[in-house]
């Protein structure tokens, strides 16, 4: 048993480093896996017997790749592939653009009493579905639904984990609401925690951008022990253990699960609580149920330079716009926008 030291490129959120390590530690030569987001590094523990430290860093690259990563012997100079910014701006000035205008004729802007609407949660879950934050909650669907299969039970586990999944974000996110009412958060507390939700979404709009690899030490994230144990729930053959995995996904490390947990606490209200966490969870649905039932690859398309770019332009948006809500509900400054 020997212990290995890689430097891991393609990380980009608080979620990837649980993700290599379930990746890795399915492979029959780990021990035990634990990567580090700030250092971009992964320690390994293994029998590999004589191989090379550079065979060993491509064999386990193999398990990790198409999830955009790979493991080196060396630092990697990090380096920032500009061209992609040139498809990327286009792309996201046009999703801002349909936004502001589904925005103004009242489609997405489903309630307006707060800064972050109903649809404005929906656009950000749509977002984080492609995102490496639910490339954990779709690795997990895939490895749970693996195993019922070989039970010859394909259909009903998926459909338990995504309607359980969407009735806990409901009332966990209810239940959030109603604490902020319960500690009387006052006009102080709702802008501190305003402002909170607009700095963790441009963090993370940052780091997609894969500019500044620095800031990812930033990103907030729950203890890893907590996202260890709900990993660990796919492995049980349990009739109950799809509805245990999709409540406890609403604990798993993602950034942007986060930021809308923590503007529903700032609503003090448990129906708006509710429904914020039932609209970004109904924006995650599509494409984790595509990914559920049909096993497609999606997160190995979205792995690219371009998609993150212009996924990091978006959320910065986002971010911007909730900030700027933010001062203005504090008479900080004038308001900037309309919408």
């Amino acid at each position: 048993m020997k212990t290995y030291t890689f430097h891991v490129t393609g990380m980009h959120c608080s979620a990837c480093p649980m993700l290599i390590k379930s990746e890795l530690e399915e492979i029959t030569e780990v021990s035990s896996a634990t990567a580090s987001l700030s250092r971009n590094e992964v320690e390994v523990k293994g029998e590999f017997g004589d191989e090379t430290l550079e065979h060993v860093a491509r064999d386990l690259t193999v398990a990790v790749k198409h999830h955009g990563y790979s493991l080196t012997t060396e630092k990697q100079q990090h380096t920032v592939k500009w061209s992609d910014f040139s498809i990327a701006i286009p792309v996201a000035l046009g999703f801002i653009a349909l936004f502001i205008v589904l925005q103004e004729i009242g489609i997405v802007n489903l309630v307006t009493i707060s800064n972050v609407t109903y649809g404005t949660a929906f656009m950000i879950g749509l977002i984080a579905s492609v995102s490496t934050c639910m490339a954990v909650v779709g690795g997990l669907v895939l490895s749970m639904s693996a195993n019922f299969a070989k039970e010859g039970d394909k259909v009903r586990p998926q459909v338990f984990f995504h309607a359980s999944r969407l009735v806990s974000f409901f009332v966990l996110g209810g239940i959030i609401g109603l604490l902020g009412s319960v500690f009387a958060l006052g006009a102080t507390g709702t802008f501190v925690l305003s402002l909170v939700v607009a700095l963790v979404l441009l963090v993370l709009g940052i780091n997609l951008l894969d500019i500044f690899p620095s800031l990812k030490q930033w990103q907030p994230t729950l203890p890893s022990v907590v996202g260890r144990h709900i990993n660990e729930l796919k492995n049980v053959n349990h009739t109950l253990t799809p509805v245990l995995l999709g409540a406890a996904t609403f604990f798993l490390p993602c950034g942007f699960t986060q930021s809308m947990q923590i503007y529903s606490l700032t609503t003090g209200s448990f129906w708006t609580g509710a429904f914020t966490m039932s609209a970004f969870a109904l924006g995650t649905l599509p494409v984790l149920s595509l990914l559920s039932f049909s096993s497609l690859a999606i997160h190995k398309k979205a792995q690219s330079g371009i998609f993150f770019k212009t996924a990091g332009l978006v959320v910065i948006f986002f971010a911007l716009v909730n900030l700027q809500a933010a001062l203005a509900a504090a008479g900080i400054i004038n308001p900037l926008f309309s919408f």
